[in-house]
């Protein structure tokens, strides 16, 4: 008798006064009100989902635990649907109140922040720009500005480092260059370059790993002779780490060990957070996690000096005629000095790094990527969790050494192996490049077992 009254109830409707009877059987469609609240949430992670919700659905995932869709759903009416978006407008309100501070001091913060960066931009590049007139002076036959390089040097071309081939983007449709080796010899090891810099960087790793992996060195995009756009929009990290998913998927693997200097680094650590699945090993060389870099330059004043040129990255085209005067010689003194460059570094091996740089445009792009730098910041620090081989050059002129400690506090414990080289400088991966393999070789021989 009882489920005959209960079945009754649920036919003929409800019999309360703001018909708030519950349907028994079935879940009830939404209101368009209160369907129209719900789209308003945008998808928040990587993989285009947000707790429940699921990519591509209007609607969150059953969940007994969710209030707005109990196991048994109230009929849709217009009062109730109001009911439900008064109720949860209140709280949203007092929240919006409470945040609202928070997110004055955020907008200030940013304000204050960007004019700290462009005055800081200003001075730099006045140093620079004092820099470039005085080697123009000195060397009047290399001219004003760069001259450009019609034919590839040999070395970039040297078949023993691999074959070089062309990759289309899913995500971009950008075509990016690569050499590859060793193909079938094992996992995939993919490298990525910082700046001046391109895949010639890894010559020595190419060598050295291509007997039990599969090594690829990228152009990252930006860098001739993969496609460079022109837009500062498109150099921003969220469309860098797709590239990188992109490379891993495209060259038919679901995950690698990641191999990645300087800029390079930049992007593999962001990368290992939001793509960890894809990253089985990771190897770090100079260069610390955008949140880590910034907490620790907010402590230590003498980090921003190290990363002057950062600043002057942010102008728009003056940065591009400063590095290209007198036939590139700023950046010729960047990867030559004594303290700053790569040790034996031959006139060849140079003008493979300078030849891109040279073509029309070529500065761009690289430049572009610190261009975008500063967008996200403030960032919040964030856990580090993949394992990785760290080494660091004890007289790096870009980085501080104790950006090591910090970025050991990020790390799950035991998921980080770091090296401090005593006499390395910055281009560990060129002026150090035995000591890497043997540190690497120890750090990847389980995954050869």
């Amino acid at each position: 008798m009882a489920a005959d009254v209960q079945s009754q109830l649920c036919k003929d409707g409800p019999s309360d006064p703001l018909g708030q009877q519950e349907d028994c059987v079935g879940p009830r469609p939404l209101d368009p009100l209160l369907e129209s609240e719900l789209d308003k949430a945008p998808p928040a992670n990587p993989d285009g989902t947000k707790g429940s919700w699921t990519k591509g659905s209007r609607l969150p995932k059953s969940d007994s635990s969710s209030p707005l869709l109990p196991v048994c759903s109230a009929r849709s009416s217009p009062a109730k649907a109001v009911a439900v978006l008064e109720h949860g407008n209140m709280p949203e309100l007092v929240v919006t109140a409470l945040l609202a501070p928070s997110r004055v001091s955020l907008k200030l913060l940013r304000f204050f922040m960007w004019i700290f960066v462009y005055s800081a931009a200003i001075v730099t590049a006045a140093v620079y720009g004092c820099i470039a007139l005085t080697h123009v002076l000195c060397r009047p036959r290399r001219g004003y500005y760069g001259r450009p390089r019609c034919a590839a040097p040999a070395c970039l071309v040297d078949p023993t480092l691999g074959e070089h081939g062309f990759l289309n983007l899913r995500s971009s449709g950008l075509r990016l260059h690569f050499v590859s080796a060793g193909r079938g010899n094992g996992p995939l090891m993919l490298f990525l370059h910082g700046f001046p810099q391109n895949w010639f960087s890894w010559r020595y790793q190419l060598r050295e790993f291509q007997s039990r992996f599969h090594v690829v060195a990228v152009n990252l995009r930006g860098y001739v002779p993969s496609e460079a756009p022109k837009d500062v929009e498109c150099y921003t990290i969220d469309l860098l780490m797709a590239d990188i998913q992109d490379i891993i998927l495209g060259l038919g693997y679901s995950k690698c060990i990641l191999v990645a200097h300087d800029w390079g680094a930049l992007l593999a650590w962001n990368f290992s957070i939001y793509f960890p699945s894809l990253v089985e090993r990771m190897v770090v060389v100079s260069a610390p996690p955008m949140s880590v870099f910034q907490d620790y330059s907010i402590h230590h004043i003498s980090q921003f000096f190290r990363s002057n040129y950062v600043f002057l990255f942010q102008l728009p085209r003056l940065p591009e005629k400063l590095l290209s005067m007198s036939d590139f010689q700023i950046l010729k003194s960047s990867l030559t000095g004594r303290k700053t460059g790569i040790p034996h570094l031959t006139p060849y091996e140079l003008e493979a790094f300078l030849y891109g740089f040279s073509q029309p445009c070529g500065l761009t792009g690289p430049i572009n990527y610190y261009r975008n730098i500063f967008r996200n910041v403030p960032l919040e620090p964030q856990e580090l969790a993949v394992p990785t081989l760290l080494l660091w050059g004890e007289k790096d002129p870009y980085f501080q050494v104790g950006m090591v400690r910090a970025i050991e506090s990020r790390f799950v414990p035991g998921r980080l192996e770091a090296h401090i080289l005593p006499d390395a400088g910055h281009y560990i991966p060129q002026s150090h490049s035995q000591e890497m393999h043997q540190y690497m070789w120890a750090f990847l021989q389980d995954l050869l077992d």
